[in-house]
């Protein structure tokens, strides 16, 4: 009995919390559940979701990527910097983004595999570098239509209609412009992250990968060109958030991706404790990243100070892992 408690409370206790959550916020904050509410959580959630699936691809290779944060603030600069300075159309524009956000994630799966630079210490460098270089172009400033260029020029171009539609756009459900386009981008990007790497023989390999690297060489795996890919998704879908965080502002802000980095890594952690997991996957994430969206916006609603804001996310994540890691080990104790 206590055996099916332990396999009970391990699969499905983070999403009866989650239930909890929900029904408590519901009581105690008057407008908390309703259709208004659910969009906005998901809007609030869905940049760092989007982060947060590219970096469970380097986790699922029992890898790490630090620099996700920083090529999502690199692309927001790079499209404003695109469209505001050398006046580029949207696809240009995006297509620029996209394009640095594979080049950054095959410079760290190089760097990992070719140079065996630890992942850490190979994506941290790679944060500090583009932290560096995406203020080096605008000396540090932000980047918006009529501001002062260095050589006594003011800056004509404007975020096109067609990039601010990315994100900014809302699709009418059951109530008129309910749904924001970056949550279609979000649950579209989750859904094809959950179909490569639970249904696909490439996603079944990756984690075989991330189980055991040599033992998947030995079986004649291309190790690692899988690492390298998980690196590129990775620096591609940060880029994407960076595209949706630079469409929703409309101007290119230095310092609006302050917390990407750790709201992702907690999202995708937190999502080892989903249905019992204890190993990164999708659905989880996203999971993950809707539990801290629900959270912060329950304790927003009910006057919670700003401050304790982190300190909540801590001691969730740490509560989630805890849960993950300890009850699997006893289950797996008990199973011997």
């Amino acid at each position: 009995m206590t055996d099916r408690l332990l396999d009970f409370a391990i699969r499905y206790g983070f999403l009866i919390l989650l239930v909890g959550l929900i029904v408590y916020f519901s009581a105690a904050a008057p407008g908390f559940f309703g259709p208004l509410s659910a969009a906005f959580v998901l809007q609030s959630v869905a940049i760092t979701g989007i982060l947060a699936l590219g970096v469970t691809c380097t986790l699922v290779v029992g890898g790490f990527d630090l620099s996700i944060g920083a090529v999502a603030t690199s692309a927001l600069m790079l499209s404003a910097y695109s469209m505001v300075i050398l006046e580029h159309p949207t696809i240009v524009a995006v297509a620029l983004c996209l394009g640095m956000g594979a080049l950054v994630g095959l410079i760290n799966g190089l760097l990992i595999v070719k140079f065996r630079v630890p992942d850490l210490l190979a994506t941290l460098g790679m944060m500090f570098l583009l932290i560096g270089l995406q203020r080096i172009p605008t000396q540090g400033n932000s980047i918006a239509t009529g501001m002062s260029l260095g050589d006594g020029q003011f800056a004509e171009g404007t975020f096109s209609a067609a990039f601010l539609w990315l994100g900014r756009h809302r699709f009418d459900l059951f109530i008129e412009r309910l749904l924001p386009m970056p949550v279609v981008v979000f649950l579209g990007i989750a859904v094809l992250i959950w179909l490569f790497l639970g249904f696909t023989r490439h996603g079944r390999l990756m984690y075989a990968i991330g189980s055991n690297a040599r033992a998947a060489g030995l079986v004649g795996t291309p190790v690692n060109r899988y690492k390298i890919a998980a690196y590129m998704i990775s620096g591609v879908t940060a880029s994407i958030g960076g595209i949706l965080l630079a469409a929703r502002l409309g101007r290119g802000d230095i310092a609006s991706g302050n917390n990407l980095l750790l709201d992702s890594v907690a999202a995708a952690l937190i999502g080892f404790a989903v249905l019992g997991a204890a190993r990164p996957n999708a659905f989880g994430t996203a999971i993950g990243a809707l539990f801290v969206g629900i959270l912060l916006q329950g304790m927003t609603m009910m006057n919670a100070p700003y401050y304790t804001q982190d300190f909540v996310k801590g001691a969730v994540l740490v509560a989630a892992l805890v849960f993950t890691f300890y009850l699997s080990s006893r289950r797996t104790g008990a199973g011997h």
